[in-house]
């Protein structure tokens, strides 16, 4: 029965990372991987979440199952960070989610058994986003995210919410967006918050990327905007990035609603899906995340490695902003995006040309992951740059 199973595509990302590890040349540059690397190349655990696991393992008593919901002390204690301190309590409700992916599958499996059929969204996103709704059985309507010049593309989203009614949901990156790092500004979430109102159109928010983009306050006003205006709206959330924790799958799905019965009904849904998915979520990040955010030095600890992070790259995007024009590529826009990547426009031979020549990895797309780049490093990728297209 097996052989009948059909081929899959093979991972670019883990082909990629294989192609990297195999490259004996010494200065080869990985901008590929998602994660976030420090000017020496390093990905270090952070030291507030060092001192949390510590603590953790002192004093836990128990690996006991913890039930579909996971945490709930962890999900509480996020809820203040991401909705804002004044956020009405009563509207919201999480539960755990192994990373931001699961929290994104839980949001659309929630939204599915709502009605929602049709789900609109931004490309270039997220590759899983697209993958996640196809497996869900819902149809994908798309627009373009970005404009040409690097910056978001309001009329485009304009447009697409104009067709769109009930049984539809808009997918929507909080902040630091991914693959481009173009965020909408808070005056366009001024205009996109009553866009939304009225229309019968669910809200999907997916914030993956909070404190790594102007901070954890700037970082959710976009969420914050929509949800002061919107009687409903699902959430999926990630501490993947900005507690440092990716191995750990450390997430968190809300349901946001003024009507305390379908609030109810959604966590109900929301743990029937995860019973079915993967039962019980991993605790450990989880429960560290919690002690961090339980202890106010070592909140004043995590908050301050997130501030380095942050102004790490922003030094980067800085360096490449004031290259300008590369041949034919405006590096400037790179300077007002925001996050762990951006798109190049750059072809597939000129990709592969940056790899056989330079040795220099990068998704196919384009998509740079900035914390690849040093002070060592930034100058021959840009003459890197400067080859390929000349």
């Amino acid at each position: 029965m097996l052989e009948a199973l059909g081929a899959q595509p093979a991972d670019a990302l883990l082909g990629l990372i294989k192609l990297y590890n195999a490259d004996p040349r010494p200065g080869k540059i990985d901008l590929g991987v998602g994660v976030y690397r420090t000017a020496t190349g390093a990905t270090p655990v952070f030291k507030a979440i060092k001192a949390a696991e510590a603590r953790l393992i002192a004093v836990q008593d128990s690996k006991s199952y913890l039930g579909p919901e996971g945490d709930m002390g962890f999900v509480r204690a996020l809820i203040p960070y991401v909705f804002g301190a004044g956020f009405d309590a009563s509207r919201v409700e999480g539960m755990q989610a192994p990373g931001g992916t699961g929290a994104v599958r839980l949001a659309i499996e929630v939204a599915k058994r709502a009605g929602v059929r049709r789900v609109i969204m931004g490309t270039p996103s997220w590759p899983n986003h697209a993958q996640i709704i196809a497996a869900a059985g819902l149809e994908l309507v798309t627009f373009r995210h970005g404009t040409a010049e690097g910056t978001a593309d309001l009329d485009a989203l304009k447009a697409a919410l104009a067709e769109a009614g009930p049984g539809d949901a808009v997918l929507l990156h909080g902040c630091c967006h991914n693959p481009s790092g173009v965020d909408y500004t808070p005056a366009q979430w001024d205009e996109i918050a009553p866009m939304l109102v009225g229309r019968a159109v669910l809200p999907l928010i997916d914030l993956a990327y909070q404190g790594l983009g102007a901070g954890m306050e700037a970082d959710a006003y976009g969420l914050r905007t929509v949800l002061a205006a919107v009687p409903e709206a699902l959430v999926a959330y990630s501490c993947d990035k900005n507690f440092g924790l990716y191995r750990d799958r450390v997430g968190a799905f809300y349901a946001v609603t003024g009507d305390a019965d379908a609030l109810s009904r959604a966590m109900a849904n929301g743990a029937a899906i995860a019973r079915a998915s993967w039962s019980m979520p991993p605790d450990h990040g989880a429960a560290a995340v919690r002690l961090v955010l339980d202890d106010a030095e070592l909140t004043k600890e995590w908050l301050a490695e997130l501030d380095d992070m942050r102004g790490r790259m922003r030094e980067v995007r800085d360096r490449l902003a004031a290259a300008q024009q590369v041949g034919p590529i405006a590096m400037a826009p790179l300077g007002i995006q925001n996050g762990l990547f951006s798109m190049l426009p750059l072809s597939g031979e000129q990709i592969q040309a940056l790899r056989a020549d330079h040795a220099i990895y990068m998704a196919g797309s384009g998509r740079i992951n900035i914390a690849g780049l040093t002070s060592t490093n930034i100058e021959p990728f840009i003459e890197a740059l400067r080859a390929v297209t000349a």
